[in-house]
C-alpha cells in the first residue's frame, strides 16, 4: 500500500489522540493495545483520519456517534469508506452504542476480522 500521510491533518490528529471519546478509550485500553497486532490511534490516511488502524492486517476501525446516523454523516461515510476500501483497506464500523451494550460481540467481531478467534 502506498504511504499516505497528509501533514495537514498531523495536529488535529494529535489532538484527538489526547482527546478520546469515551468509546474510543474503552476500546483501546480495555482491547485493541493487549492484541498480538499492533493498532494505533487517530491515524491520517490520505485525507482522513481514521479511530484504529491496523497496517499488518489492513484494518480501520471507526466509532459512530449519532451524527453518523443521519442522512449527510451516512453519505460521508459512505464516500470515505469508498475511499478506504479502494487502498486496500476493511472499514469496521461500530456505533458507540454497541461499544456501550455489546462490548464483548464488537470485540470478537474484530477478532474475526483479524483471524484470531
Amino acid at each position: 500500500m502506498p504511504r499516505l500521510h497528509n501533514k495537514n491533518l498531523v495536529s488535529n490528529a494529535k489532538s484527538l489522540r489526547k482527546n478520546q471519546t469515551k468509546e474510543e478509550r474503552k476500546l483501546w485500553y480495555e482491547f485493541l493495545h493487549t492484541l498480538p497486532v499492533r493498532f494505533v490511534r487517530q491515524k491520517v490516511l490520505g485525507n482522513y483520519i481514521v479511530d484504529f488502524y491496523c497496517a499488518g492486517a489492513n484494518i480501520v476501525i471507526e466509532l459512530d456517534g449519532s451524527q453518523h446516523y443521519e442522512e449527510a454523516g451516512e453519505a460521508q461515510d459512505a464516500i470515505r469508506d469508498s475511499n478506504l476500501n479502494s487502498l486496500g483497506l476493511t472499514v469496521l464500523r461500530y456505533s458507540n452504542l454497541q461499544i456501550h451494550k455489546n462490548f464483548k460481540s464488537v470485540c470478537d467481531d474484530i477478532l474475526k476480522h483479524l483471524g484470531l478467534e
